[in-house]
């Protein structure tokens, strides 16, 4: 008995659909092609129009998607769709990680003041259509460079990240799993705005702690010495390289 054909409609949805994703998640189509276990050939062939789909292929791409790419939208037999991030950014299951969810006092040194601190908050939420947690920054006193992105939770590392990529300029938030009390601790790396057009790389220690560990009405923006809270924020920026969290390479 002969495999059930897909008409020619099924076929063009279906490569519109893939070729959607694969821009979406920024995944290549070697990467989805080693995910369903086809060649590249057969992949790049049914998304040009080539060559049909087999109902084989599409049922492997929609594993590997966990999406449905069928006129049904339905998802395959068995999967989550819309409950598991892509495994680019570790495979994790919603519900593992809703102890991420929360808005964040966000600290660390202020590149322009000794002695100071910088102070914002970021925001972790599920997104149900892209599946998977973002983040997004707020309350900064430079809203210009207001940041938000994509989060990442491999199993391997144990550690949080959280990524920027805005047309292939990235930054990169690498941080600890919570503490006891919520607070994650790690490194920020950047581009730090020099004179006039310059901009340098640079890295330095961060903090998230539990927005409301510090009550309503934080003061947002450079935190100075004889702020209320300034001896509470100069503790946990210590902790990130004194216990360690995290390490700083010694000066070039």
């Amino acid at each position: 008995m002969s495999e059930p054909q897909l008409t020619p409609a099924d076929n063009e949805l279906i490569a519109r659909r893939i070729r959607e994703e694969l821009a979406r998640r920024r995944i290549s189509r070697q990467y989805l092609a080693d995910a369903a276990k086809l060649s590249l050939s057969t992949l790049e062939k049914a998304l040009s129009g080539q060559r049909p789909f087999t109902l084989a292929s599409v049922v492997r791409l929609e594993e590997a998607l966990n999406i449905g790419l069928r006129a049904s939208g339905a998802a395959p037999q068995g999967s989550r769709n819309g409950e598991v991030a892509p495994e680019t950014l570790g495979s994790y299951a919603r519900p593992a990680v809703r102890w991420l969810l929360g808005d964040y006092l966000t600290l660390r040194p202020s590149f322009s003041t000794p002695d100071a601190y910088y102070a914002y908050c970021t925001s972790i939420a599920w997104d149900d259509d892209k599946s998977h947690l973002v983040f997004r920054e707020s309350e900064r006193r430079d809203a210009a460079y207001t940041q938000s992105g994509d989060v990442s939770v491999p199993h391997q590392s144990g550690y949080i990240y959280l990524v920027t990529n805005k047309l292939g300029q990235y930054r990169l938030i690498i941080l600890s799993r919570p503490a006891i009390s919520g607070e994650m601790f790690g490194l920020l790396t950047t581009l730090q705005s020099g004179k006039g057009a310059q901009l340098m790389p640079v890295s330095t220690p961060l903090v998230l702690a539990p927005l409301s560990h510090f009550g309503k009405g934080f003061a947002f923006g450079k935190v100075l010495p004889g702020n209320a809270a300034y001896d509470a924020c100069r503790d946990l920026m210590a902790r990130v390289t004194g216990e360690p969290f995290a390490l700083l390479g010694p000066p070039a």
